[in-house]
């Protein structure tokens, strides 16, 4: 039975994540093990997989009603890919306006902008205790047998609050994700997808545009056969679902379009100097991404990351 408002005590709230893949379900099994939650329920549409998080120890308990899943939620936590999040804001949200305090919402998605504005399209306005979140954490396994309670460790969450928004909500998020032991900071909503756009969507783009092509090159038995470690290292992202970051690239359209110009501008100019044997130019543009890298592997390891 959902408990009611008056009941909940979100000094030990009830988190409820919908959809337990690997984001949500690394979550949910580090909450569970640092002790922020009091439970932790999941939902979806594949018993089997909530089935399997239960045994696994990642949740307490499971519900294929959504209903019933809001109902019990202090903390509702969308894990659902980016474009089905938008689809879930649409049923979730009408749900919860007539009530005096609904649960804190969040949501894992890569994208921001089009939950905003769909929240905004149904709530008419953004709703208080709805607070955009985005977790740099991932790999390309995906699924409940995933799940790690250390993803998010030395890690960024991003939450994109905005004016309005309840400000014990914002900081009840900030604090769950700060207890999975990520660095949480705050950015606006567009910059966010522009940032990204460039860091994320568009190399997950750019490798699965590598591998697609020389697959389908007339010399792809050869290729694949003698490529190397380069070759692994660049391609690995392409192993990510598919479905997800399809969705990702329809939902941050503008900003990711506006990233593979630039990229592709770059490219042909690299192209050119490469045609016209500019050796002053290849070696300018190598140096220059060399130490723009190497600052960047830098980073991660003042953060306790291991550069890839």
């Amino acid at each position: 039975m959902a408990e009611s408002v008056s009941e909940r005590d979100t000094s030990s709230p009830t988190v409820v994540v919908l959809g337990l893949g690997l984001i949500g379900g690394s979550l949910a099994a580090a909450l569970r093990g640092n002790g922020f939650c009091r439970r932790c329920i999941g939902w979806g549409h594949r018993e089997a997989s909530l089935q399997r998080g239960v045994e696994l120890g990642i949740i307490d308990s499971y519900t294929l009603d959504l209903e019933a899943a809001v109902d019990a939620a202090d903390i509702l936590v969308i894990a659902t890919p980016t474009l089905v999040a938008a689809q879930m804001l649409e049923r979730i949200l009408p749900r919860l306006q007539d009530r005096a305090q609904p649960p804190v919402i969040t949501d894992v998605a890569s994208v921001k902008g089009n939950l905003q504005r769909t929240a905004e399209a149904v709530w008419g306005g953004m709703p208080p205790r709805l607070v955009l979140g985005h977790p740099i954490a991932g790999s390309e396994r995906s699924g409940v047998d995933a799940a790690d309670a250390g993803l998010f460790l030395n890690h960024r969450v991003i939450l994109t609050p905005v004016p309005g928004n309840d400000a014990s909500a914002v900081e009840l998020v900030r604090a769950m994700w700060a207890s999975t032991g990520a660095e949480v900071i705050d950015m606006g909503v567009a910059e966010h997808d522009r940032v990204l756009a460039a860091t994320s969507h568009l190399p997950h783009v750019l490798a699965y545009a590598l591998v697609d092509a020389l697959a389908q090159s007339a010399a792809s038995a050869d290729i694949f056969r003698f490529a190397a470690g380069g070759f692994r290292d660049f391609t690995r992202i392409a192993s990510s679902d598919p479905v997800m970051w399809r969705d990702i690239a329809i939902a941050n359209r503008p900003a990711l379009l506006q990233a593979i110009d630039l990229f592709s501008d770059h490219l042909l100019e690299l192209r050119a100097a490469i045609d016209q044997q500019q050796s002053d130019a290849l070696l300018e543009t190598f140096s220059r991404a060399k130490g723009a890298r190497d600052a960047f592997a830098a980073q991660l390891a003042a953060r306790g990351q291991r550069p890839a």
